[in-house]
């Protein structure tokens, strides 16, 4: 299955785009990896990146080590079409009483950065925390799309052309779809 861009809005000269398909085939700059702290990509997106991009991807992880919830780390992509791969590590969902809505939106502006210092164009995310994590899907995109379009508005010089929301399962694709058509499609 090839992936298919379902929506996309322009801020400026940058553009967001919601994609139906699987992010390890996504040809960005850099895919985002739902990460956990210790950079362990065994299930999930996580462990599909490794799979495909090679057990390098795992070999570099382990040399960053810890990486705490709300931040990001960069890898090599291995075999994958991306060139990076920048590990996002959002929070576990716990009711939403320990600050999981901050901490998922500064693992997206972590994400957001590095692509942003290394100057790269394109990024691609997936939904952070919204799959064994347990965030709950809406909550997810809202905060995913707020963060982006808030980064994109507050740093118009940023190399960053596009941001991509890569989803897999239709759920997730709905509540992104639903997410975006508020935001964008206000009539």
């Amino acid at each position: 299955m090839s992936n298919k861009v379902l929506h996309e809005a322009k801020i400026r000269d940058k553009i967001i785009r919601i994609v139906h398909g699987d992010i390890t085939e996504e040809n960005v700059d850099a895919i985002v990896n739902a990460a956990n702290e210790y950079l362990k990509h065994g299930g999930g997106v996580a462990g599909a990146i490794v799979r495909k991009g090679g057990y390098e991807i795992q070999e570099e992880s382990d040399k960053i080590g810890y990486v705490p919830t709300g931040s990001a780390a960069i890898t090599g992509a291995g075999k994958l079409p991306a060139k990076f791969v920048i590990h996002a590590v959002g929070p576990v969902w716990k009711g939403g009483k320990s600050q999981e809505d901050e901490k998922l939106q500064s693992a997206v502006l972590s994400s957001l950065k590095i692509a942003h210092e290394r100057k790269l164009r394109s990024i691609s995310f997936p939904a952070i925390s919204a799959g064994i994590f347990g965030f709950p899907k809406e909550r997810c995109a809202k905060i995913l799309i707020e963060t982006a379009v808030k980064f994109l508005e507050e740093n118009p010089h940023t190399s960053i052309e596009e941001i991509r929301f890569c989803l897999f399962d239709e759920p997730t694709l709905n509540a992104f779809v639903e997410e975006f058509k508020q935001k964008f499609q206000k009539s």
